[in-house]
Parts: structure tokens; sequence; C-alpha cells
């Protein structure tokens, strides 16, 4: 294909997966209340009330919530429009692994988006919000708090996809168990410093709990890598 060809590939691979986003956050928006109410439970044995300050507000919550939503349902679709925008520069050997990269891609951004709910939200939560209890009285926007809570559950998804995609680059032959084992000193910064981009607070303890995951998953992906190592030629 001539780069015009791939301009023009790529320009319809990201409208079908907007139109499935668009699509996915429709089926969201009909379920808002209900989402909300599941995103507010790690908070509720602490904060049993929200506020808003602005009449707006409201409108810039229920937004996240409804795009976040979409982007997991819709997660399968975008990850199906990737492979088929890369298909074509594989081998035929590689091309066998689109089906995998598909459901274990969407399974492993689930698996992030559960972490996030179940592990990391109520931790950071639990510790947060009893800091100067004493002394002081949380009074938290709806609209900052599911911020807090979308912003970690979407980037634990992205986090969660490294296994997936080192797996991927082991198998085609562009990284190596080896490698990777090689260069973790520069990869644990790496990693410390996009957990700290991501972190949607500037306090040590969600940099942990984000980075932490991150180590284990690479460690993960070092095994994957050797598992998935290409057989070597006669």
């Amino acid at each position: 294909m001539t780069l015009a060809g791939h301009v023009e590939e790529l320009r319809r691979r990201l409208a079908i997966s907007l139109g499935a986003v668009l699509v996915a956050v429709g089926i969201s928006v009909t379920q808002v209340e209900r989402l909300i109410t599941w995103l507010k439970r790690p908070a509720e044995p602490l904060l049993p009330h929200f506020a808003f300050f602005s009449p707006t507000e409201p409108l810039l919550a229920y937004t996240k919530v409804v795009l976040l939503s979409g982007l997991i349902l819709a997660m399968p679709i975008i990850l199906s429009q990737l492979w088929a925008f890369m298909r074509p520069g594989l081998m035929p050997r590689e091309r066998a692994y689109g089906l995998t990269f598909i459901w274990w891609g969407s399974v492993q951004f689930l698996a992030g988006v559960a972490c996030a709910y179940y592990g990391l939200l109520p931790i950071s939560l639990r510790v947060l919000l009893r800091i100067g209890r004493d002394s002081l009285e949380p009074v938290i926007s709806i609209d900052q708090y599911l911020g807090f809570v979308t912003s970690i559950a979407f980037w634990c998804g992205v986090v969660f996809e490294l296994p997936v995609v080192v797996w991927l680059l082991a198998k085609v032959g562009i990284v190596t168990a080896e490698w990777l084992r090689q260069s973790r000193p520069y990869a644990t910064l790496f990693l410390v410093i996009v957990a700290a981009i991501i972190t949607p607070t500037t306090d040590i303890l969600n940099l942990l709990l984000m980075t932490i995951p991150m180590l284990g998953l690479y460690e993960i992906s070092i095994l994957l890598a050797r598992a998935a190592r290409p057989p070597r030629s006669r």
C-alpha cells in the first residue's frame, strides 16, 4: 500500500472504532445512574454524601462515567480494528494471533478496571480520607470523585495490556525475555515515571499503588516472553 493508502486505511479503522464508542456511550447513558451508584460504593463507608459546586458539574461527572463505560464496552471492536490495521504487514503465521490478541486484550482491560475498583480504590480512599478526620470534615464534589475513580480505572485497564503487547512482540521476534530481563532497571524507572504521569493525584500512596502492579505485570511479561519465544530455525 502507498502512504496515502495507509492513511486512508487508518482513517477508516478510526471511524469504525469511534462509531463503536458512540454506540456504547449511547447504551451507557441509559444506565448512568446505576453506574454512578456502583462507582460511589468504595467511598460510601467513609463518605456517604457528595456535593457539587457549579450548575455544570453533575453533567461533567456523568459525561466522564459514560465515556469510560463506552470505552470498556467498545474495547473488543477497538482492538479488532487495531489488529485489522496491523494485519497486512504481518506474516501468515503471525496473522493467526489476531483472535488471541482481541479477546485476551479485552479481558486484560477488564481485569485492570476490576483491580482498580476492588483493590486500589478502597485502599487509597481509606487512607486518604482518614487523614485529618479528627479535625477536618471531608466535602468532595461528585465531579472530583468520579474523575479520580474513572482516571484510575481507565489507566489500570491500559496498563494491564502490557502482558498482551509483550507476548505479541515476543511471538513475532521483536523482543525476548533475556532483553526484558537485562532492561529491568531502565524499565523500572520508566514505569515509575509513567505511574507518576497517569496517577490523578500527587500523593506518594497512589503512586506506589499504581507502580507496584505495573512492576508485577512487567515480571509476568518476562515469563510470557519466554513462553512465546518462536522456535529456532533449523
